[in-house]
């Protein structure tokens, strides 16, 4: 018999279909693997495939042989992954709000790789989140990456800080200079990134969000405040920042200080629909979900935010102040 143009790879393109074509619900006969073996330029008889997967086998790949009828079926059983975690990572992935709609793409489509072609469709199924909000940053990819580069290496960093202005365009803060500061630890909440580092100026652990971190370089000086970070309840510190609760989802009219844009724009999308009210405001309708805690975001927020409409919404506010000021003039 006549070599194939790439039978010295019989043994890749064999695992290759084996992982890519078969699972527990789908199996190939003899003369299918030698069909598809033959597409991928490889020649090959049932004797020698048998020995092949006797070697797959003595590999570590879990190959399954059952009978039907006449026929004898092959399939991959065990792999490294199973269908729910792999959902579960697909998951993860769409619902992360600091990685960016084109990187979860290309992630997802990995993740798909190591599952069979037909477990990969239900992965896709799962990757849509309707109204999901990412961020527009395509460099925290590569920030995450370098950060944890100057932790590996005990590196400062330099970098430059942006926020949103009112024509949501990325706007350097302190006029584009340069931050300079030793990170001790990242911390994943309410579905941002946070940097946790130690500024020297004034001797305190501060967090920055990485997905608002431009221009990220490693630095020759060591980092400072390890006693400061080894004294620093991170969990805590999560908890005491955040928290995500539910309620009935109604469209609410915010208006704001201008100042206030980038906050609304982290919160709401960039998306959103931003009208002037005058000067020194502006105003935003977006779909919130009514509740004490949405109620409480707009209270931190000081006098430079308000509830405009509906007019509901506005008396559970009324009420919530009432409550707040009964309760705390008592």
């Amino acid at each position: 018999m006549a070599k194939g143009s790439n039978q010295k790879l019989k043994m890749l393109y064999l695992t290759k279909i084996f992982l890519e074509e078969t699972d527990d619900q789908h199996a190939l006969t003899m003369p299918q693997l030698i069909e598809k073996l033959n597409a991928c330029g490889v020649n090959a008889d049932r004797k020698t495939i048998y020995q092949d997967l006797d070697e797959l086998r003595t590999f570590g790949l879990d190959i399954i042989s059952e009978k039907e009828g006449r026929k004898w079926h092959y399939y991959i059983g065990a792999r490294d992954f199973e269908l729910p975690e792999l959902k579960l990572l697909v998951d993860s992935v769409q619902s992360a709000k600091f990685i960016t709609d084109r990187k979860s793409s290309e992630l997802i489509r990995k993740i798909e790789s190591l599952a069979s072609k037909y477990d990969a469709k239900k992965l896709q199924r799962q990757v849509f989140i309707r109204g999901r909000v990412k961020t527009m940053n395509e460099s925290i990819y590569y920030n995450v990456d370098r950060l944890h580069e100057a932790i590996a290496t005990d590196s400062q960093i330099r970098f430059r800080y942006f926020q949103w202005n009112l024509n949501k365009e990325m706007e350097l803060k302190r006029e584009g200079e340069w931050y300079q500061s030793s990170p001790w630890g990242l911390m994943w909440d309410d579905e941002n990134y946070y940097m946790i580092a130690y500024n020297s100026e004034d001797g305190k652990l501060r967090h920055y969000r990485v997905d608002k971190m431009l221009n990220i370089s490693l630095v020759d000086d060591r980092r400072e405040g390890k006693q400061e970070f080894r004294k620093f309840d991170l969990p805590h510190y999560s908890r005491s920042l955040f928290g995500m609760f539910g309620g009935e989802e109604k469209k609410v009219t915010l208006e704001a200080e201008n100042e206030k844009i980038g906050i609304m724009i982290d919160r709401f999308g960039k998306d959103i629909i931003v009208a002037p009210v005058d000067d020194e405001h502006f105003s935003i309708t977006v779909n919130v979900a009514i509740s004490k805690q949405f109620l409480g975001w707009i209270i931190a927020l000081g006098d430079g935010v308000r509830i405009t409409g509906p007019a509901d919404v506005v008396e559970l506010m009324k009420a919530e102040a009432k409550r707040l000021a009964s309760q705390y003039l008592e």
